[in-house]
């Protein structure tokens, strides 16, 4: 069975099929700009457009960068303010006439590795880190998404949020080298511990990559694992949660 999924950003929308069995992308994946004003409407025509691209039929499931709560954005993030408020499953299911499952992207990405990956079969709480501009989190109960977990929002010290003192991001805006930026991270990791008592850490993101220069400066008690290189986990992971949509009802 392949399901077609999108992962919307700030600069780019993307999508492609995804053999449900496997988590494989099977197309090359397509990818439009995101529209300058990132607007509601002008968003929706490009979803119309990638869904058209692939001349696909049945659910659709899609990665949104902000809060989803019941189909419903909660916060703008990066995109146009008037989003707030909007609900996106049926502004896309009115652009294409297909129905949309839209969730966080980072709880996305956080399915993909629960379903494909590291995290497949694994029980109890698992919380996904997604280490990049920010720091997303997706939390699973016994591979159930319990959806919006933003624990990258804590405030810490002089930082506004611990996202500011912990992401790929601050290592590269206050140039700190990789150990002293890990000491930070491990930081935000404890508090993770110390407030939800996971059962595993998954941590995946770009810098992920280097977790050989890095996993060895991380002493929290919790198991922390890396995360499989799935460069595609927010299109794969959408793919799959239209499929879980269908058989669950909504996706709170």
């Amino acid at each position: 069975m392949e399901l077609l999924g999108i992962d919307i950003g700030g600069s780019g929308m993307k999508g492609a099929l995804v053999n449900a069995e496997t988590g494989e992308m099977v197309t090359e994946r397509f990818r439009v700009p995101t529209p300058e004003g990132r607007k509601p409407e002008d968003m929706a025509q490009v979803i119309k457009q990638i869904v058209d691209h692939f001349e696909y039929e049945g659910p659709v499931g899609c990665g949104f960068p902000t809060i989803v709560k019941n189909g419903i954005c909660k916060a703008p993030g990066n995109l146009d303010k008037s989003w707030v408020g909007v609900n996106i499953d049926e502004l896309f299911t009115a652009a294409t006439g297909h129905e949309f499952t839209v969730l966080n992207d980072a709880d996305a990405a956080g399915y993909a590795s629960m379903n494909y990956g590291i995290g497949k079969g694994k029980q109890g709480l698992v919380i996904m880190i997604t280490v990049g501009t920010g720091l997303g989190s997706g939390a699973f109960y016994n591979g159930e998404l319990l959806s919006n977990f933003e624990l990258g929002q804590i405030p810490y010290k002089d930082y506004k949020k611990i996202e500011l003192y912990a992401a790929s991001s601050a290592k590269e805006r206050e140039g700190l080298t990789i150990e002293k930026w890990a000491k930070r991270f491990n930081k935000f990791l404890k508090y993770v511990e110390l407030i939800v008592a996971p059962d595993l850490i998954i941590v995946g993101g770009g810098i992920s990559k280097k977790w050989d220069k890095y996993g060895h400066l991380i002493d929290i008690e919790t198991d922390v694992v890396q995360a499989e290189l799935m460069n595609h986990a927010g299109i794969i992971g959408a793919a799959i949660a239209s499929l879980k949509e269908h058989h669950h009802g909504h996706l709170s």
